[in-house]
């Protein structure tokens, strides 16, 4: 019978992991003393969540015809934001933990654990979540409401500018998340491929975090 019918939940595996994500981020805010050991554990439940949303992973097919573009793309996306928040003064949303580990954790062994995990989660956890809810899931999800029936790639230019807006807002650096969010979008149209948005996106944060690390500049994370 139709009205017997379970109710159709193909959006929670791609939803759960960052909304678990965002919740502790939330924390981490709230207890900035146990900044360290909150990120462990959401870096941990993160994970553990993607693990449990392990049939979204078949969005993520592997291509080496894209490597080589998707991380010439992601050096420049990274040039362009720190370019942006070292030039371009405007009003951020709200500001990061701007966390300096050599500043904060005395011992040597947990502050080397700490960065370690840090790149762990800026270079492969978020880049793998955000790509799988924002590129593969909430592109098609705002141009079509049964988004699952959208080939990846897919999208209207509704669909595609309220993505770009809301993952710009999510940043506080919102000028250069949008530059990002556009970029990401168009890649994704083209090649139809979240590997591809994976790939720039884990080397844009790569490159963020070696800057970061031997600039400084640890407002940018």
């Amino acid at each position: 019978m139709e009205g017997n019918r379970a109710p159709n939940k193909d959006w929670l595996p791609y939803v759960l992991p960052i909304a678990l994500f965002l919740a502790i981020t939330f924390a981490e805010g709230k207890a900035p003393e146990y900044y360290v050991w909150i990120y462990f554990a959401k870096i941990i439940v993160v994970v553990g969540a993607l693990i449990w949303a392990k049939p979204t992973w078949r969005d993520i097919q592997y291509d080496p015809k894209l490597v080589v573009k998707s991380v010439v793309l992601g050096l420049i996306l990274f040039a362009v934001w720190v370019g942006i928040e070292k030039y371009l003064n405007y009003p951020h949303m709200g500001d990061r933990s701007a966390y300096n580990p050599f500043e904060k954790i005395p011992d040597a062994g947990l502050r080397t654990a700490f960065i370690a995990v840090r790149f762990l989660g800026l270079v492969l956890v978020v880049p793998f979540m955000e790509e799988l809810f924002w590129r593969s899931f909430f592109l098609r999800y705002a141009s079509n409401s049964k988004f699952s029936s959208l080939p990846i790639g897919t999208h209207n230019e509704a669909g595609a500018l309220i993505a770009c807006l809301i993952f710009a807002g999510s940043h506080p650096e919102w000028i250069s998340a949008f530059i990002f969010a556009v970029a990401l979008t168009i890649l994704v149209g083209r090649t139809k491929s979240i590997f591809a948005c994976f790939v720039t996106h884990a080397v844009t944060n790569l490159a963020l975090g070696i800057y970061v690390m031997s600039t400084g500049s640890w407002h940018l994370w």
